[in-house]
């Protein structure tokens, strides 16, 4: 594939810029934390049981006051200086190891970044397999691609990564698929803090532009999501059907693997913590920290995937499910793979068609690591939530981790089988 004309530079002042920014908030909201547990725990009776609140409080708010100032003006500081050191520091093209710890940033803090205009946050472009962000101007993206075909398969990556690491020893299910099949491979890249249905929103938008301006007929289209860039593709598609974007006419197929459709253990673990750490009056201060995880974390306790499953709630607070029937789109093919570090059965015991058998049992199968069997295969105990992929459309990988159904030659096997004409 040929590379567009201009690499992707950015600037290393930029660069620290955001990093230094990120650490300024930080140390504020540490700050915080700290002066609400002092005041709190230096708040009791003194030993002739008068009241302590006040004269602590105005000492708290002295000292702790004074910390924020001086971090702020730090910041103001670092931000004047790196401005006229910029033309020094240069710019270069990020390599890999960057690009994956930027990822992992922003799927923690991803929608933070955004909020305080920091540098670092990741915009959502699509990308050629090189990992350069493609144009979507018509002339632009046809000088850049001119080996473009009607076939295209879109690949969704999941939470904390980004779009090169579909790459994974040494194999890419997109560059297999353009081998085998003849599809042309497109990578979404976005950043994964976010709420799914603002991904799913953005992302809609980004495809009936890339439709557009795409230098040939799109004559099949399909997605392939792992992770959480399952549920933005099932985002994607409800946007585009309620907006009557014309992509969505064009999708045939839907895969998933590892998709978290109804949740991950994870986030709700996190969520319990937040509800333990807020029993207590001295520990509740400790909770904000839980809070600065991102609402893409967030919204994989459940699988949120449209807007309503999450406003107007508190993202944090414990309870029930929240969500309403959803179904998958309708005319297309949807299938779903499931990983499990439980090993394959063997002997006697093993199934006739193992370990693919369609409608295969998953009681007492283990998680891929991170999302549970069940999860993944769109199973629900309430059948509004129920996904119903057909069973010839489920396939579950044993003794295969969460980030292995990237690279297991029987996981693309299963994928290839099914996008196949």
């Amino acid at each position: 594939m040929k590379k567009p004309a201009d690499d992707v530079r950015r600037s290393h002042a930029e660069d620290l810029r955001g990093a230094s920014k990120l650490v300024v908030d930080a140390t504020k909201k540490v700050t915080e934390v700290v002066e609400s547990m002092h005041r709190t725990i230096g708040s009791g009776p003194d030993v002739l049981g008068r009241p302590l609140e006040g004269p602590v409080g105005l000492v708290t708010r002295l000292v702790y006051g004074s910390i924020r100032g001086v971090t702020h003006l730090v910041g103001v500081g670092i931000d004047v200086a790196l401005a006229q050191l910029a033309p020094l520091l240069g710019e270069s093209v990020p390599g890999p190891e960057r690009a994956a710890l930027l990822a992992a940033l922003n799927g923690v803090v991803g929608d933070y970044l955004v909020a305080t205009g920091n540098p670092l946050a990741t915009e959502m472009c699509m990308c050629s397999g090189d990992g350069q962000p493609l144009p979507l101007d018509p002339g632009a993206l046809a000088q850049a691609l001119p080996e473009a075909g009607g076939k295209l398969v879109v690949l969704l990556h999941g939470s904390s990564m980004y779009d090169r690491q579909w790459t994974r020893g040494g194999h890419d299910h997109g560059a297999a698929l353009a081998r085998d099949l003849g599809f042309f491979p497109l990578y979404l890249r976005y950043n994964s803090g976010l709420h799914v249905s603002t991904n799913g929103r953005a992302f809609a938008a980004l495809m009936e532009r890339l439709a557009r301006a795409w230098p040939v007929p799109i004559t099949e289209l399909v997605f392939v999501g792992h992770s959480m860039g399952g549920l933005v593709a099932r985002s994607a598609c409800h946007v585009a059907e309620t907006e009557g974007h014309a992509w969505r006419g064009k999708l045939t197929k839907l895969a998933f693997l590892g998709t978290p459709h109804h949740g991950a253990p994870l986030e709700r673990g996190g969520n319990m913590v937040d509800l333990l750490l807020g029993v207590s009056r001295y520990s509740a201060p400790l909770s904000r920290l839980g809070r600065l995880r991102s609402a893409g974390v967030t919204d994989l306790r459940f699988g949120n995937v449209v807007d309503a499953h999450w406003e107007g709630r508190d993202r944090f607070a414990h309870g029930r499910d929240p969500r309403g029937d959803l179904a998958l789109p309708e005319g297309v093919a949807c299938y779903a793979i499931a990983a499990t570090t439980t090993p394959a059965p063997s002997g006697p015991s093993a199934p006739p068609a193992y370990p693919r058998r369609a409608g295969e049992r998953t009681a007492g199968l283990r998680s891929d690591g991170l999302v549970p069997v069940d999860s993944a295969l769109g199973r629900h105990a309430r059948p509004t939530l129920a996904l119903g992929f057909p069973e010839a459309h489920q396939w579950i990988a044993y003794g295969t981790g969460h980030l292995d159904l990237l690279e297991r030659p029987d996981v693309y096997e299963t994928l290839r089988a099914w996008l196949s004409p």
